[in-house]
């Protein structure tokens, strides 16, 4: 934990790069919606704002949804998750790593929509500590929601972020199986990795706290798989890394393309 004005100044430099905090979230009603991203910036040229992406989903109409309403929801939930406005430094960031890491956006998207959601982050906890294989435990799930988050929610609404935030974890890769889910370990790429990192860089760590914060857990290594991942990373220009003794220094902030140069 840090000491709180750290973490307050954390918290501030967390929302300026696009985090989102608060008692609500979108998966009270959607879950990460990878499909409908992956669709979405196949279809939008790089470069456009925040109205193109708009257009595309609302009047191309480009995911396809039978309803201008569910356009005009569809628009809004991804917007909540992900900004889709390149004013924002984390969808800069996605826009980056997203045509160069394929197999990465499962992840890359969870990453993204769990610094967006504050529900779905909540939910991590009863997910990331459980063993390949085990069962995915509904019970789990809420304890960790209503003790993680800033949210009341009622019975109704929670039981739907439940099935939401599942579904999402799913699609992230943690989860397999439909009725019963059962613990999977992902697949982390450098570019993920690169991803954690300048997540946990944005919240104030440094270090080797990096390698074995939030972020990284998501992503099913050890710190010293981090760390390696990191390093590779490094070696395709995305951030810098460095490892010599007991003495690890990292530097993410030259993924967001606007500190790049």
């Amino acid at each position: 934990m840090l000491p709180p004005l750290l973490e307050l100044s954390a918290r501030t430099s967390a929302v300026r790069a696009g985090f989102r905090f608060g008692a609500k979230g979108t998966h009270s009603s959607r879950t990460m919606m990878f499909a409908e991203l992956d669709e979405l910036l196949a279809a939008v040229p790089h470069g456009s704002g925040r109205a193109d992406y708009a257009a595309a989903i609302v009047e191309e109409n480009v995911l396809g949804k039978e309803t201008a309403a569910s356009r005009l929801v569809s628009n809004q939930r991804l917007g909540e998750l992900y900004a889709l406005d390149p004013s924002v430094p984390l969808f800069r960031v996605l826009l980056r790593l997203w045509p160069l890491d394929e197999p990465g956006r499962p992840l890359l998207a969870m990453l993204c929509a769990c610094a967006r959601d504050p529900l779905l982050r909540a939910s991590a906890e009863g997910v990331l500590p459980l063993p390949e294989g085990a069962e995915m435990a509904r019970g789990n799930l809420l304890d960790a929601i209503r003790q993680n988050s800033e949210s009341r929610l009622n019975d109704g609404v929670l039981a739907a972020v439940v099935r939401n935030v599942a579904s999402s974890w799913t699609q992230s890769g943690h989860f397999i199986g439909r009725a019963r889910k059962i613990r999977r370990r992902v697949t982390p790429t450098p570019g993920t990795a690169a991803l954690a990192l300048w997540l946990g860089t944005t919240e104030g760590l440094a270090g080797r706290r990096l390698l074995d914060g939030r972020w990284t857990r998501v992503l099913d290594r050890s710190p010293a798989e981090i760390l390696r991942l990191a390093l590779t990373a490094k070696q395709l220009g995305l951030i810098h890394a460095r490892a010599a003794g007991n003495v690890v220094e990292i530097d993410a902030s030259r993924l967001d393309p606007a500190l790049a140069a």
